[in-house]
């Protein structure tokens, strides 16, 4: 992955409020927590996109693997035939094609792993900056909430001031909770509204599914430290 990539991830996830910070003074702070939640949202998609080219190029190299392996085993046989036939000018030629292979099968293999390395990687950068997301949008949905209460139980409005200092507070104080809860680090592109809309849904489940499976394991722990 591009180190751009990496350090914008890394930013995302564990950096602080100061842009947001700087941003408050030339816009509400409802605006720019909204545009810092859509900044998050352009790296996910960046990162799946990444994503994306790790798994083709993975599957790729598994079907070359694959079939290299099975011209090496073709090759065996194909070899006795042209001793067995006495002509060792065939089976010279085999035994040639099947070193080339051997040569391919070691680097194809690095491949594979380095690439399931890369993708278990890049999974945890779309799992945390979904956290990320997830954080702000809460912190979000509290300030209006803060907001309208603060509205409807005074006569008067409040300044600029006060509005953005509760921005950055309560964004710093998200901000805080992610980089406590973090240890370390941890596009294909947004498709039409429907697409986009059934991923969110796959998400959601693959997480509610995650947190079942967690549970369902402290709960068979719990139960051998009882027996």
């Amino acid at each position: 992955m591009r180190d751009g990539l990496v350090s914008r991830v890394t930013r995302l996830v564990s950096g602080g409020v100061n842009s947001i910070v700087d941003a408050v003074e030339n816009a509400t702070p409802e605006t720019v927590m909204g545009e810092a939640i859509r900044e998050v949202e352009s790296a996910i998609d960046q990162v799946r996109d990444e994503l994306g080219k790790v798994v083709a190029n993975k599957h790729l190299a598994n079907s070359r693997l694959m079939s290299a392996n099975a011209r090496h085993e073709e090759l065996i046989e194909k070899i006795q035939l042209a001793v067995d036939e006495g002509r060792d000018d065939l089976a010279e030629a085999a035994i040639a094609r099947q070193m080339d292979l051997e040569a391919q099968i070691p680097v194809l293999e690095s491949a594979i792993k380095d690439a399931s390395a890369e993708e278990s990687e890049l999974e945890s950068y779309i799992a945390a900056l979904q956290g990320r997301k997830r954080e702000m949008e809460e912190e979000l949905l509290a300030f209006r909430s803060s907001r309208e209460t603060s509205d409807g139980g005074t006569t008067g409005s409040p300044t600029p001031m006060d509005a953005a200092e509760r921005a950055t507070s309560k964004a710093e104080s998200a901000f805080n909770r992610v980089m406590q809860s973090t240890t370390g680090l941890p596009g294909m592109a947004s498709g039409d509204r429907e697409a986009s809309a059934k991923l969110a849904e796959l998400e959601q489940l693959s997480r509610d599914n995650r947190i079942r499976e967690r549970l369902a394991a402290l709960k068979v722990a719990r139960g051998k430290d009882a027996g």
